[in-house]
């Protein structure tokens, strides 16, 4: 019988048969919808023989609601949302000349979804346009409610803009508006809370699914009171509330320096984590030896190379690491960041593992449980009912539904047959035409040969695909 998936205080509650609500989608959506649904119902029949099903509910969003219901997103849909708690949707039209900004975006933010997780993995086989692209292997959790993305903007010339420059210039001091008179005003709004809570979700994520480390990144040596900011609150949370889990970078460098001249002083070891110590002024010393002397008061749980064993909690320069993810793609395991960076950072690392058409993607709300699995590419409309795109991003974007819901062997199934498909050449036009010997395959018929490279596992292996 249909049941809603519930969350309690244990976690997420999630019934043989729940009721998933799902919106096919704009443009290719049909298409990939259909070919997804099959691959879902497969791996979920292979793995439970029946015993588990899931009853598909369809809510309108996008045009094709538009065109039946005279809204671009309906009270009703967000109505099964929230009931329901876990859907997945395709791709949607954006509406044009205002209102909703971005159906995407709005979901994101009545549901309070404010977690964008963007596993990005390798698939043997796939075309891609870097030389290793076996070593990426990251999690994006991406803060999906502020940043520019919260929409706080004023026109050019207009009169809310004219009127917050001149408060800016006259309440404020501002004199750095080059041009004042014709500019666009947007603001940035970062909050404590809630970086806190993305942070908490990633940190709570790598340790559970045993991963290396977690890297914050940000542009806080430009932006210092928003990115500074959600850096800084980030190793505050780490240490505040995992601090036997967890070690940062500096801190590995500080126990390290101990462990290798055991008779080194504060002041040497805080020379050796500054190279500029000698140059600093008193105050600036002063900091930094409190932060040797406060990471060496970790010896007993850290010391004597039990730091190696933690989370390691770091951060980089946005811009740097977008060059880092391509030149040293193993040094980055889980990633967290605000909305602008992870926007770039996930579409970025797309490319290098095969572009977006196979991209998954999700939003949460790790407290309430609710959470919308989602395409993350375009409608592509001159594609539309020619059953010729890859489905892959729905279809991953699935798998993570699935492992969210704790039904890991189906999962792990719809793994084993996309990588078993393109590990054979059987593949959509976008892989095929860069791919030597590969077969072309409709949208439908790639789902076909997913579902016949699975077999189901003997045993449960406990080691998510997705970490």
């Amino acid at each position: 019988m249909a049941a809603s998936i519930t969350m309690t205080a244990s976690g997420l509650q999630v019934p043989d048969q729940p009721t998933i609500p799902f919106i096919e989608g704009d443009g290719t959506g049909p298409d990939i919808w259909r070919a997804s649904v099959r691959v879902f119902d497969a791996a979920i029949e292979k793995a439970y023989g029946g015993r588990r099903r899931i009853h598909w509910q369809e809510v309108l969003a996008g045009e094709k609601s538009f065109n039946q219901t005279g809204s671009w997103l309906p009270d009703a849909t967000l109505d099964a949302f929230r009931t329901h708690l876990v859907g997945i949707k395709g791709p949607l039209t954006t509406p044009v000349g205002g209102g909703i900004r971005s159906l995407n975006v709005a979901l994101r933010q009545m549901l309070d979804l404010y977690v964008c997780l963007r596993p990005v993995r390798y698939f043997k086989g796939v075309p891609s346009p870097v030389r290793k692209p076996e070593d990426v292997d990251m999690v994006i959790f991406r803060e999906n409610t502020e940043d520019i993305y919260a929409g706080v903007e004023w026109e050019a010339e207009s009169a809310e803009a004219r009127k917050l420059i001149e408060f800016l210039q006259k309440e404020m001091g501002v004199k750095k508006i080059r041009f004042p008179q014709t500019s666009g005003i947007g603001i940035k709004p970062v909050s404590r809370e809630g970086s806190e809570r993305l942070i908490r979700a990633a940190i709570e994520h790598a340790l559970r699914e045993g991963r290396r480390s977690v890297t914050f990144v940000h542009k806080g040596n430009i932006m210092k009171f928003t990115e500074g900011a959600f850096r800084d609150w980030g190793y505050g949370l780490a240490a505040r509330e995992f601090r036997d889990q967890t070690v940062s970078e500096r801190e590995t460098w500080i126990l390290g320096n101990k462990e290798s001249k055991p008779g080194l002083s504060v002041e040497e070891n805080a020379a050796m984590v500054e190279p500029g110590f000698e140059m600093m002024t008193p105050d600036q010393r002063k900091a930094v030896v409190a932060e040797v002397e406060r990471a060496l008061a970790l010896w007993p749980t850290h010391g004597e190379g039990k730091w190696k064993k933690k989370l390691l909690v770091r951060d980089s320069i946005a811009d740097i690491t977008l060059q880092q993810v391509l030149t040293r793609a193993k040094d980055f395991d889980v990633i967290a960041t605000m909305n602008l960076n992870g926007d770039y950072l996930s579409d970025a690392l797309a490319a290098q593992v095969g572009g977006i058409g196979i991209a998954p993607g999700a939003n949460i709300n790790y407290v309430t449980g609710h959470a919308i699995f989602e395409a993350t590419h375009g409608t592509a409309p001159k594609y539309a009912n020619l059953d010729k795109v890859n489905p892959g991003s729905v279809i991953l974007s699935g798998e993570m539904m699935l492992r969210y819901m704790g039904w890991t062997e189906a999962a792990d199934l719809i793994i084993k047959g996309m990588d078993g498909a393109i590990s054979a050449r059987t593949v959509t036009y976008d892989f095929e035409r860069l791919m030597s010997n590969a077969k072309l395959l409709k949208c439908s018929e790639f789902a076909s040969a997913i579902i016949e490279h699975m077999t189901p596992q003997t045993q449960k292996t406990g080691t998510p695909v997705h970490a």
